[in-house]
């Protein structure tokens, strides 16, 4: 969970994930609906859809790996988290490396555009034989509070000595930032279909962005703008790790894809992921407290409702 999600944002989800399902074998027992509707929010789903992989692997085996090259056999387990808990979990000499231990190695030696091979051999060779769990966990965190992207604070460091960006008077420049990606604009159209209080849900393919999530049905996201033969409820605006997507949620009158009723009241059980969840919060909004979207709009217009592809 702590993979690209913040601790103050994973702390209360892990707590409830880890009481709902306490063992291995519960979390391999459990339904694909059921782990991703509790990961909704969360962000990244594939790491969600790897943990359900992973576990009822683990559960089939009997127990974990406990070395580096088995534990990379595990789905969604890489080259850092099989060196993390092979160091962390069972005591290996292993060099787990992530963006805060490549900052801190990168400072001390005095490096702009340190290779990933070459921090490897430079972590490699000073993990203290017996204590790399301990080791791992204090680089982790004196990259996290200490050596810090802007304003580290040196004078905190127990390295500060021996430092080479120190030294240099500018350590914040340690090691050189890599030049931004343009994030291209996607483009998409959602449809928020309503009856008796319920709202047509669908789940994305298993592969794929969001995949297996419970989401609105709607048109594939293109790269130019989606013609709308009406005004949308609302837009929402959702940046993704490589695209950025507008949403248009238009009203519709007809199912589209398979899917379910689920009632408009419960949507927060519904495990949507964080763009459907703020798309019908915008429209229930803007609807008013529990009344339908489509109730609202004139009989014109509903008449005129296309039928989902």
């Amino acid at each position: 969970m702590l993979q690209q999600t913040t601790v103050a944002a994973v702390t209360p989800r892990f707590e409830q994930f880890v009481a709902r399902w306490p063992t291995i074998d519960a979390l391999a027992e459990a339904s694909d609906e059921a782990i991703l509707a509790e990961w909704a929010g969360l962000g990244y789903y594939a790491r969600a859809r790897n943990l359900i992989a992973c576990a009822r692997q683990v559960a089939a085996k009997g127990g974990f790996p406990t070395t580096e090259r088995e534990l990379r056999t595990l789905p969604g387990i890489g080259d850092y988290t099989a060196a993390a808990i092979a160091a962390i979990a069972f005591g290996h000499d292993a060099a787990p490396i992530d963006t805060n231990v490549t900052r801190v190695m990168a400072r001390l030696y005095g490096l702009k555009q340190p290779s990933a091979n070459a921090i490897r051999a430079l972590v490699e060779a000073i993990v203290p034989p017996g204590q790399a769990g301990n080791f791992a966990q204090a680089m982790m965190d004196l990259g996290a509070t200490i050596c810090r992207t802007r304003a580290p604070d040196c004078p905190a460091c127990p390295w500060r000595g021996d430092c080479a960006a120190f030294a240099s008077g500018m350590p914040e420049t340690y090691p050189e930032p890599k030049a931004k990606r343009v994030r291209p604009q996607r483009h998409g159209i959602a449809y928020w279909i309503e009856r008796d209080g319920a709202v047509w849900l669908v789940r994305r393919p298993a592969n794929g962005l969001l995949g297996g999530m419970a989401a609105l049905p709607g048109t594939a996201w293109t790269g130019r703008p989606q013609q709308l033969t009406r005004q949308p409820l609302t837009q929402v605006r959702h940046v993704f790790t490589h695209f950025a997507l507008d949403l248009a949620v238009v009203a519709a009158v007809e199912m589209a894809g398979d899917g379910w009723w689920h009632p408009v009241e419960q949507l927060d059980q519904a495990g949507l992921p964080t763009l459907y969840r703020r798309a019908a919060e915008q429209v229930l909004a803007r609807a008013g407290e529990r009344s339908t979207a489509i109730a609202s709009l004139p009989t014109r217009l509903l008449e005129e409702a296309p039928t989902p592809a």
